[in-house]
C-alpha cells in the first residue's frame, strides 16, 4: 500500500478531512472526555469523523474499533505537564511499529524557533523529520508534520503569519506529505507557500468562545485549508457527536457558519 492509498483513508473524495485528536493522554494523562477512550472513540467514529489521531499504545489497544476509520499515529512524545517550559519532543516510535499497528499516516510536532534562543528546537525538528522521511518512504507511509512555530505549547506571540509561512515551507522542503498547523488571519499566504501540501488546522486549547472557534475554521477553509485536526474542542464538548456533525457541515458540505452551528442544538 502506497502513500496515496493511505491518504485516501484520511482525506475524502473532496480532498478534505475531519480528524479527531486523542493523543493528549501521553503528556496530560486521563483528561475528562478521554478517561474511557474506547467510548470517546466510538462516539466520534459513529458520528462520522474521517480519521483519528492516537498514540501507538492506543492504536494497538483499540485496533478492532479503529478499523472503521483512518488512523494517524503520533511518533513523538513531549514532556508531561509536570515540566514547565519544554518546547521540544522526542521521537519514540518507529514507522515499522506504526505499520504493524494499522496506521494510515504518522505525525510529529516540530516548529521553527520563532520564540528565538532555542536552537535545539530546530535541530530536534530536523533530526526527526529526516529520520521519519526515510522510514516513511521505505514503507509508503504518509508523513504529517505538525508545524507549531515556537514548539510544543509555544507562547502565542510565536505564532504569526510569517512564522507559519516559514514553518510550512520548511516542512515541504524537508519532505512532509501533509501539514497540521495553527490558524491565523491571512492564512492564504501559508497555503500559497507550502507547495500544494494539504493543511489541516489544529484545534489548540479548549475554548469557551464556540462561535469564534468555528468562525476561524470557516475562514481557514475559505483560505485553502483542507480540514481540521481537533481534540479537546470535540471530546471536551458536552456533545462530541454534534460537533462532528457541525464540522461535517463546514468541511464537507459547504454550509455557512450559522447553518452549521445549528447542529449543536441537536
Amino acid at each position: 500500500m502506497g502513500k496515496c492509498k493511505r491518504l485516501q483513508r484520511i482525506f475524502q473524495a473532496d480532498g478534505n478531512a475531519i480528524i479527531t485528536a486523542f493523543d493528549h493522554g501521553v503528556n496530560s494523562g486521563p483528561m475528562p472526555g478521554i478517561v474511557h477512550l474506547d467510548q470517546a472513540l466510538k462516539t466520534v467514529i459513529d458520528a462520522g469523523t474521517d480519521a483519528v489521531l492516537v498514540t501507538i499504545g492506543m492504536a494497538k489497544k483499540h485496533e478492532a474499533l479503529l478499523g472503521r476509520t483512518g488512523v494517524i499515529v503520533r511518533m513523538d512524545f513531549p514532556c508531561t505537564d509536570y515540566i514547565n517550559g519544554a518546547r521540544d519532543s522526542e521521537l519514540c516510535v518507529t514507522v515499522e511499529e506504526a505499520v504493524r499497528a494499522g496506521a494510515d499516516a504518522v505525525i510529529f510536532n516540530g516548529g521553527p524557533d520563532s520564540a528565538k534562543g532555542e536552537v535545539g528546537l530546530e535541530r530536534t525538528m530536523m533530526r526527526i523529520i529526516g529520520t521519519l522521511r526515510r522510514e516513511c518512504d521505505h514503507y509508503g507511509m504518509p508523513l504529517i508534520h505538525e508545524v507549531v512555530p515556537g514548539g510544543f505549547n509555544s507562547p502565542p506571540e510565536a505564532v504569526n503569519i510569517e512564522s507559519l509561512k516559514l514553518g510550512a515551507r520548511v516542512a515541504a522542503e524537508a519532505g512532509a506529505d501533509a501539514l497540521k498547523m495553527p490558524y491565523r488571519p491571512g492564512y492564504e499566504a501559508v497555503v500559497e507557500g507550502c507547495e500544494g501540501l494539504p493543511i489541516v488546522v489544529l484545534g489548540g486549547a479548549k475554548t469557551n468562545s464556540q462561535e469564534q472557534f468555528f468562525a476561524n475554521i470557516e475562514d481557514a477553509m475559505k483560505a485553502g485549508a483542507r480540514g481540521v485536526a481537533i481534540g479537546r474542542n470535540i471530546w471536551g464538548h458536552e456533545h462530541p457527536d454534534r460537533v462532528i456533525r457541525l464540522l461535517n457541515g463546514l468541511i464537507h458540505e459547504g454550509l455557512d457558519l450559522k447553518t452549521a452551528m445549528a447542529r449543536l442544538d441537536g
